[in-house]
């Protein structure tokens, strides 16, 4: 944890500011230390240079997903190639200038490979907060960044005030219990005038998925240890990769035999990419306890509720949707 962050936090339980007790440091970075509260003197550990704000008992779901995407980002850790095409893709039609000298929060970082692309865009500041312990390889990714962040903590209770001129979320939200209310914790934490994102599942274009794959999802692969699920990813990971390079591959640079394939704008999308990411890719489908496939009015509604201004609602892929809009004060 780097001393900057201190800035930004308050407690989770009381808006108290905090105390820094530190017991071990390499360079700038906290490795080891406690986070008291001037208020209520609640204490939050650093460990392995991470603040850790878990202040309540994880439900079983929240647990579960927790578990999962863990997993999947600790195993697959790398950042790679790919990241910025897909980043700015998902949160078009913001642009990297967006994140010049703004102060900027990632709800669901992941392994950072987002944090990473926002502090390389010049922002001020950037804070990454995930319930897993993907934090762990967010922080091994980002820690040499001097204006780059990594927590773990709840969506819910998050601890900050509202210090940011950007939050966004990229593929998190359609996995947490009540979705919605992810969103609008989010989004409560950006400054008026400040700007608010999000990428998630559409239900448009995702028929095939919630009536074959979700099925197999919700009753098989999401209960096997991750192990077995990752077993199981291999096989139908071999035969996207073969129809990706046979098919989708030459189809992304031929309009008209595009047209005929299905799912064919997301496909054609990823087709170049490794084997690895695309396995990854297939786990990610297979592993989640939770997903949810959101309509275009439901995702309007998300920032209808949090009064936001200029929003932009855009689809993506033909099989998920992206928003944006500016910051209001929410309703009380």
């Amino acid at each position: 944890m780097k001393q900057s962050l201190l800035s930004l936090l308050i407690c989770p339980r009381c808006s108290g500011g905090f105390r820094l007790h530190v017991d071990a440091a390499e360079a700038t970075e906290v490795i080891e230390g406690t986070l008291r509260c001037i208020g209520c003197d609640a204490k939050f550990p650093i460990t392995r240079g991470i603040p850790r704000f878990l202040v309540d008992e994880l439900n079983p779901a929240q647990r579960a997903t927790a578990d999962a995407f863990g997993y999947e980002w600790t195993h697959y850790s790398q950042l790679t190639d790919a990241d910025e095409k897909e980043f700015l893709a998902w949160i078009s039609p913001l642009t990297p200038t967006d994140f010049e000298g703004r102060i900027v929060l990632d709800a669901g970082c992941g392994k950072g490979r987002h944090i990473y692309l926002a502090a390389q865009f010049g922002a001020r500041a950037v804070v990454g907060v995930d319930l897993s312990n993907a934090v762990e390889a967010a922080f091994r990714n980002t820690r040499h960044l001097p204006n780059v962040h990594v927590i773990q903590a709840d969506i819910y209770a998050l601890p900050f005030a509202d210090p940011f001129d950007m939050a966004y979320s990229i593929g998190v939200l359609h996995h947490l219990p009540v979705p919605q209310d992810g969103f609008v914790a989010m989004a409560s934490h950006v400054k008026p005038g400040g700007r608010v994102s999000a990428w998630v599942y559409g239900k448009e274009g995702n028929g095939w998925i919630e009536k074959l794959v979700d099925p197999v999802r919700k009753a098989v692969t999401s209960r096997l240890p991750r192990f077995a699920t990752s077993c199981i990813s291999f096989f139908p990971a071999v035969i996207l990769y073969v129809a990706l390079k046979l098919l989708y591959g030459p189809a992304a640079r031929r309009t008209r035999l595009k047209s005929y394939l299905p799912y064919s704008d997301y496909l054609c999308s990823i087709a170049n990419y490794s084997f690895r990411e695309n396995f990854w890719n297939v786990f990610d489908q297979l592993v989640a306890p939770t997903a949810f496939y959101h309509s275009r009015e439901e995702v309007v509604s998300w920032f209808r509720s949090v009064n936001a201004e200029q929003v932009m609602i855009s689809r993506h892929n033909s099989n998920s949707w992206r928003g944006t809009g500016i910051a209001h004060r929410l309703p009380s």
